[in-house]
C-alpha cells in the first residue's frame, strides 16, 4: 500500500516484461523480512536491540499487531544460491522463513533474550520500555509469503527457526557493539573511503 512497496512490485514487473518481450534470461526471488548480523540499525530488530541495551523507549508502530514473516539472512543467501544453481530462467521464487510473528511478539522476544543475557542496571524488565507510536502511513497489516515452490521445485529449506535465528542475532549484536557504534556515528563511511 505504500509507494515504497509499489516500487518493489514495479521492479518485478519490469524484469518480467524484459524476459517475456526480449528473452532476457532472468531469475526473480521475493523474500519476507530478513534479519541477522550486519543489518543496518534503523531496521526493527537491530533498532530494538540497541535501544533496549541503552534502556531507551522501544518504539512500536500502532498496536504492534502488524504481522511479518521473518527470514534469517543466512537462509536467504542459501536460497539465492540455490536459485542461481538450478532455478529455471524466467521463474519467480518466493523465499520465506515460515515464521509469521506480530511485531510486538518480536520486540518482547528481544527484550526477554536481552534480560536473560544481562539485566538493566536498575533491574527493570526491558518489556516495560515498550512505547506505542503512531503508525506509518500505508503500513500493511500483514506480509506473508508462500515459499512452497522453492521448497518443492528446488529442494531449499530454511535451517533457522525464528527462535534460533533471533537468539543468534541478539548474540551477534552483543558481540559486535563496536561495529554498531561505527554505523551509528557514521565513522564507517570514512573507513570505506580509506580515511
Amino acid at each position: 500500500n505504500s509507494p515504497y512497496s509499489a516500487s518493489k512490485a514495479a521492479s518485478d514487473h519490469l524484469v518480467r516484461a524484459f524476459h517475456h518481450t526480449y528473452g532476457l534470461p532472468t531469475l526473480t526471488t521475493n523474500c519476507s523480512n530478513n534479519y541477522g548480523p550486519y543489518q543496518f540499525p534503523e531496521k526493527l530488530i537491530p533498532l530494538i536491540i540497541q535501544k533496549a541495551l541503552a534502556g531507551q523507549p522501544l518504539p512500536v508502530y500502532g498496536d504492534g499487531r502488524n504481522v511479518r514473516d521473518w527470514l534469517f539472512v543466512g537462509d536467504h543467501v542459501a536460497a539465492i544460491r540455490r536459485v542461481l544453481e538450478i532455478g529455471r530462467v524466467g521463474e519467480v521464487y518466493n523465499v520465506g522463513g515460515d515464521a509469521e510473528r506480530e511485531n510486538i511478539h518480536v520486540v518482547k522476544t528481544i527484550c526477554a533474550l536481552l534480560d536473560e543475557r544481562g539485566p538493566l542496571a536498575d533491574g527493570r524488565k526491558r518489556e516495560a520500555l515498550i512505547t506505542y507510536v503512531k503508525d506509518r502511513p500505508g503500513h500493511d497489516r500483514r506480509y506473508a509469503i508462500d515459499a512452497g515452490k522453492i521448497k518443492r521445485d528446488l529442494g531449499w529449506r530454511q535451517t533457522e527457526s525464528f527462535e534460533s535465528g533471533i537468539a543468534r542475532t541478539v548474540d551477534w549484536y552483543l558481540a559486535n557493539q563496536a561495529w554498531v557504534t561505527r554505523v551509528l556515528d557514521g565513522s564507517y563511511r570514512m573507513e570505506r573511503l580509506g580515511a
